[in-house]
């Protein structure tokens, strides 16, 4: 359940715009959905030629916030003992009174696994997609569902969401070797198809970090998730011989969007720290917590709201607890056509 808004305004009409375009699915893949491209900040906009700027808008929030939290010790470890009690909850600052209060572990997951097939990944994809595998067969449960991606300079959804892992096998083994890298169109693609899900909606994404020809930034590639209540974990592989000279950029902004998601990042450079991290992301998966609450104040005139949890009752024991939540939510979401 997503936070929603009652808009109060009046709105001029406006025609509509063309229909979006369409990646291509590569060829030699197998039951491979075409996806549509996210939208250029190049494009132009839909009119009518009478265009008008719209009124004042008046948000009012109505609806239950969720928010998924993660609770780990001084090593990394998932603390999965904790009660309401031990939670304080504040939106802009002003404590929340926490309405819903669980552990998720038996709560369906909806995954999306995004993995980078670009030319710079070559040596390491057979790692990638052998570890791959295993965390895919490790994670679902009959109630889960998982949605594989491959993104090279397109991206396509490889497998549609199923909990069916032979049927994920059969789509990595179709993964094919591409030449750019499409990283930031993967994230936004990825958090519109976890958008339409339901209950917790989760990203992996593996890949060397660079991004080369996405239509989409980083801002809103981040939007994107934040608006599907998506959270992300990022798998950044490292090849030892290009560490030197390998795009920063893109390894900074998969560990800002973790952050700000709730999610974690992990550097990999082996198969054994690819199989380590894909562990630790279905462990904590499994040791969530969900604090749900009806925000105090109604009104905004901001269409984002900071969200923040601390725990606190357990004497010293919670100094070196860290807790990872997403910071926010949008009172409204941006158009996507």
């Amino acid at each position: 359940m997503r936070p929603l808004s009652l808009w109060v305004a009046l709105l001029s009409l406006t025609a509509f715009g063309q229909q979006p375009s369409f990646v291509q699915a590569s060829p030699g893949a197998s039951r491979k959905t075409s996806v549509p491209r996210p939208p250029s900040a190049s494009d132009p906009k839909p009119t009518n030629g009478n265009e008008q700027e719209p009124s004042t808008t008046l948000k009012v929030d109505v609806k239950l916030v969720n928010v998924f939290v993660t609770v780990t010790d001084e090593h990394g470890a998932p603390i999965a003992s904790l009660k309401k009690e031990n939670f304080k909850l504040k939106e802009d600052g002003g404590e929340q009174k926490i309405a819903v209060f669980d552990r998720e572990s038996a709560l369906p997951l909806s995954i999306v696994l995004a993995l980078d097939t670009s030319l710079s990944t070559r040596k390491d994809l057979p790692l990638e997609l052998a570890s791959a595998r295993r965390f895919a067969h490790a994670i679902l449960r009959p109630i889960d569902a998982l949605s594989l991606y491959g993104f090279s300079e397109v991206v396509n959804e490889v497998v549609p969401f199923t909990s069916d892992a032979k049927r994920i096998d059969r789509g990595v083994d179709h993964l094919r070797l591409g030449a750019a890298t499409a990283l930031y169109d993967a994230l936004y693609l990825g958090s519109q198809a976890l958008d339409r899900r339901e209950g917790r909606k989760v990203m992996v994404v593996i890949t060397d970090g660079g991004d080369t020809v996405s239509k989409v930034n980083y801002k809103e590639a981040l939007r994107a998730a934040q608006e599907a209540e998506a959270i992300v974990y990022s798998i950044i592989v490292v090849p030892v011989e290009n560490s030197a000279g390998r795009d920063t950029g893109g390894e900074h902004a998969l560990i800002q969007l973790a952050a700000d998601t709730g999610g974690k990042y992990y550097y990999a450079a082996s198969l054994t720290q690819l199989d380590d991290a894909f562990r630790q992301i279905s462990d904590e998966l499994r040791t969530q917590y969900l604090l749900a609450y009806y925000p105090s104040q109604k009104l905004s005139d901001s269409d984002f709201r900071r969200i923040e949890v601390s725990v606190e009752g357990l004497n010293n024991a919670a100094e070196n607890y860290r807790v990872r939540h997403r910071t926010g939510y949008y009172t409204w979401k941006s158009s996507r056509d």
